[in-house]
């Protein structure tokens, strides 16, 4: 009788415990849904200022001064993305509108043929509209998109061309793992192989040459274009060739994440899995998991936090816990605290401010000294798009 009680209080202390986290969950849903409807509001500040033909790129608070691009800037997609997102939570037709509009100002872009990042600006705000607000024109525009990144491929080298450089180099940032979704899709819209064997053949040489033992990456692998040899291996926006930049290591968990989901090959989820390892586990994460900008930064703990890698991390974590039984409860719970702590001060701004951006205290390009501790488009996007995922979890 005394092991039968013993039994009986166990399940009641683990029933009280699932709901409790149940309960939390819950909890946390609302304010993630709210945060849409705040978002909302604070795009509509940034929606009033925002020039006709421009896109937004970030704001500087002390001078209260903006930063626009042109459409052919590699983060034009994210602002009509965000857009999207937001109105798929709030059915808020004045952000649908607005969204629309970007659309049209950047449709031209599907023709150009000078950038890896049309994943980036194509796929995050077509791609979304083709779901949320979808329009018979939307699958041409993106085809067209995936024939113009397809086009700086090299079979020679197996890799898509990031930044056009001198004839003798052939520069792969790994950033570029995030344009091959759009390849993936192309395939299954038009039944052309040729896009998603680009994808896969682009995921394993970078696969195989960006990557060190302990799974971090490097930002920059140049390849000779004629023997499609390594030449060098380096940074960028890091703090040093060897160091592990902190937005690097999340295009890359994210990228491969995708890829496994496109091609189920269990080699990618093996390597995100093996990504989110060095990144959660890494000594230099902060306990509130919003990553300094590198985690080999020399000043830590005093080095600036990149509001937008956590973005990434969160949105690529809560696609991972879908392929990973084992981790799932964990991957969940590392971007819940992620998602928390991005809806307070000191990164969420208060509404009215910081130009109408959600999120503050991102790092773009430290070594070139730009889009430093601004808000920036990426970051608002993925904290959405992860606020998106963690609401729809199921209990």
């Amino acid at each position: 009788m005394k092991k039968i009680a013993q039994y009986i209080s166990f399940a009641l202390l683990l029933c009280s415990s699932l709901s409790g986290s149940f309960a939390q969950s819950k909890k946390h849903k609302k304010l993630f849904q709210q945060a849409f409807v705040e978002a909302a509001t604070q795009y509509k500040v940034l929606m009033k200022n925002i020039p006709p033909d421009k896109f937004p790129k970030t704001y500087f608070p002390k001078s209260q001064k903006y930063q626009w691009s042109a459409s052919d800037w590699w983060c034009s997609g994210f602002y009509p993305g965000s857009l999207l997102y937001i109105y798929e939570q709030t059915h808020d037709k004045a952000i649908l509108g607005e969204a629309d509009r970007m659309l049209q100002l950047l449709e031209k872009e599907k023709l150009n043929t000078s950038t890896h990042d049309l994943g980036f600006m194509m796929y995050c705000s077509f791609g979304n509209a083709k779901d949320i607000a979808p329009k018979p024109a939307y699958k041409d525009i993106l085809v067209q998109s995936a024939k113009s990144l397809a086009s700086r491929f090299s079979p020679t080298v197996g890799c898509i061309k990031s930044w056009d450089s001198k004839k003798d180099d052939f520069l792969v940032i790994i950033d570029n793992m995030m344009n091959l979704e759009l390849l993936c899709w192309a395939t299954k819209a038009t039944g052309d192989s040729s896009y998603y064997k680009i994808a896969v053949t682009h995921a394993n040489t970078t696969m195989k040459n960006h990557f060190r033992s302990d799974f971090s990456s490097y930002h920059v692998i140049n390849y000779n274009p004629y023997t499609g040899f390594v030449q060098q291996k380096r940074t960028a926006q890091g703090f040093a060739d060897e160091s592990a930049w902190a937005r690097g290591q999340a295009w890359g968990l994210y990228g491969y994440t995708v890829m496994y989901r496109e091609t189920k090959n269990p080699l990618y989820l093996q390597q995100a899995q093996q990504i989110a390892q060095f990144i959660l586990k890494h000594p230099h994460l902060p306990a509130d998991k919003i990553p300094y900008w590198d985690y080999n930064a020399p000043d830590i703990p005093n080095a600036l936090r990149d509001a937008s890698a956590a973005s990434v991390m969160a949105a690529a974590l809560l696609e991972l816990c879908h392929y990973d039984k084992t981790m799932r409860k964990a991957y969940i719970k590392e971007a819940e605290t992620i998602l928390l702590n991005l809806s307070k001060p000191p990164y969420k701004a208060e509404i009215g401010s910081n130009g109408g951006f959600i999120l503050q205290h991102s790092v773009g390009h430290i070594p070139q000294k730009t889009e430093i501790d601004v808000p920036l488009t990426y970051a608002d996007y993925y904290y959405l798009e992860a606020l998106k995922r963690y609401i729809s979890l199921k209990k």
